[in-house]
Order: C-alpha cells, then structure tokens, then sequence
C-alpha cells in the first residue's frame, strides 16, 4: 500500500469515525472468508461498515477524529455505523455465531471508551425503529380500543332493535 493510499484512507476512516455513533473493535483471528464475508453481510444490510484496518492507520484515524486511544493489537475487524446500538449487534451476534473466531476486544460510544458490559447491554436493546413501532403502538392502543368498544356497542343496538 502506497503512503498516499494510506493517507487517503486515513482520512476517510477519520471523517466517518467523527459521525459514528459506535465504534466496535473485533478481533476476526482464525476466521473463514465466508465467515467474513456474512458478518459484512450483515453489516451492509444495517447500514454499518465493517473494514478489516492496519493498527496504526486505525489509531491515526481515531486519534484526529478526536476519539480516546484505543490499544491496537493482533489482527483487527473494526465495524461502526452512525447509530449506536447496530455496531454492537452486529459485533454480538457475529462473536455469538462465531465463538471460536471471533471477538469484541473494545468499542468507543461517541468517541470515548466503552467497557464490555455496556458494548453488551447495547447488543439487547431494540433498534430505533423498533421502539419507534412499540410507541406507534403504544398510542395506537387507546384509539383501537375506544373503536372495538364502539363497533361493539352499535352490533348490541342493532340486535336489541
């Protein structure tokens, strides 16, 4: 790779690193292309990339997107997005179905370090558009309700008359 390609890439690592929401540090030793090839499946249908990065690159880029210092070590798959829960799901499920090759090592939430159990606890909670379909549903009860009860009350007029 070529100094400028590697400052090309620098750059844009920097400039999405400055808008994500969550970034997840995965160690991916040991693990098949196809294996790969569905955790970034998976990632492309989430909207989140996933992009396996030469440590030093990886920590140039965090640090002038203005993001805590992250140890790099080994072999490193570094998967973000601007939302905060999907990295975290993606990165769960694929160290879920993969236990043998794959792990999280590390994960920044807006820029600054996240323990394993807040990576985790981020991996359970439902996507934004989950809990946006539970509140449509939330105020849709009442109305539903407020209707049944009407349609009810008009079938028992109707059998009395």
């Amino acid at each position: 790779m070529t100094r400028t390609r590697k400052e090309e890439l620098v750059a844009e690592m920097t400039a999405e690193f400055k808008d994500a929401g969550a970034i997840i540090v995965c160690d991916y030793k040991g693990m098949t292309v196809e294996n790969l090839e569905i955790v970034r499946n998976l990632a492309k249908d989430e909207d989140t990339k996933v992009q396996v990065v030469k440590n030093k690159l990886a920590r140039i880029a965090l640090k002038n997107a203005g993001c805590e210092d992250v140890e790099f070590t080994d072999t490193n798959l570094v998967i973000w997005g601007d939302a905060q829960v999907t990295p975290c799901k993606i990165a769960d499920k694929a160290a879920t179905d993969f236990t043998d090759s794959f792990s999280i090592k590390t994960g920044l939430i807006k820029g600054e370090v996240a323990d394993m159990a807040t990576i985790n606890a981020m991996a359970k909670l439902p996507t934004r558009d989950v809990l946006l379909g539970m509140l449509l549903n939330v105020w849709n009860a009442p109305v539903q309700n407020f209707t049944i009860g009407m349609d009810a009350l008009s079938r028992k007029l109707e059998e009395e008359a």
